[in-house]
This record gives C-alpha cells, structure tokens and sequence, in this order.
C-alpha cells in the first residue's frame, strides 16, 4: 500500500510491515533513483500510496490533474524509522477512504491537511 521515497529510512517499511502494513522503500525495488514522474508511474500501476519528503510530487499531481496516486508528504524534520512509521500508522488509519480515491496528504508538527484528487483548475475572469 505505502511506498517510501528517498529521504525516508528504509527500514520504516520493515516496522510498518511488522504492524502489518503493506509498504515498501523505493531502494528496495530498484527504484533509488527514479525520477518523480517514474515513482508516480510505478505507484499508480501498482496501487501504491506515494510517502515522501518532497513537494515536487504534490505539485507534479497539481499541474497534471491526475486523480491518482495519493501521496503522503511528510513535512517534520528528522523523523526516524519507528516514530515515522508510528506516525504513518495513524495517518493511514485516519484516512484510508480518503487515500483509496485519491488525496494529497501534507503532515506537519502541527496537524494533518488533505487535498482531494485531481485539484482544481483555478477559475478565469
């Protein structure tokens, strides 16, 4: 179901496993250093819920009008492996039907924000 980028710790996808989630890391399906566009790809065919530092994938989904994948941006500094996937746990839990239609997720120290897919077209005068 998740699939970690770069950035996070590899092994958070082995706590998340052991809680019985379905993740991966891209460095674990040879997917290191993919481009964003590959990662979106691969997660959109496979089913997979994009986790990532980065706000390049938020702004790709934007731009694009896709309606999948949903991506997970974590935006707290220094997290590591167990209280990353502690935190993902909840996330996920807190809004599985949202993730399941396609939601751009942004988590930060102060609170969870979601984003329906695809995000509108801005309105011309």
């Amino acid at each position: 179901m998740l699939l970690l980028h770069q950035g996070l710790p590899r092994s958070t996808s082995l706590y998340l496993r052991q809680k019985g989630i379905e993740a991966v890391h891209t460095g674990e399906i040879g997917l290191a250093s993919a481009d964003d566009a590959r990662i979106l790809d691969y997660a959109r065919l496979y089913e997979k819920i994009v986790v990532t530092l980065h706000a390049d994938f938020h702004r790709i989904l934007a731009i694009s009008r896709a309606t999948r994948p949903s991506v997970i941006r974590i935006r707290i500094e220094g997290l590591r492996a167990e209280p990353l996937a502690e935190l993902l746990l909840n996330v996920v839990d807190q809004s599985r039907d949202d993730l399941e239609q396609g939601t751009l997720v942004t988590v930060t120290p102060v609170g969870v924000r979601f984003r329906r897919l695809p995000i509108a077209a801005p309105i011309k005068s």
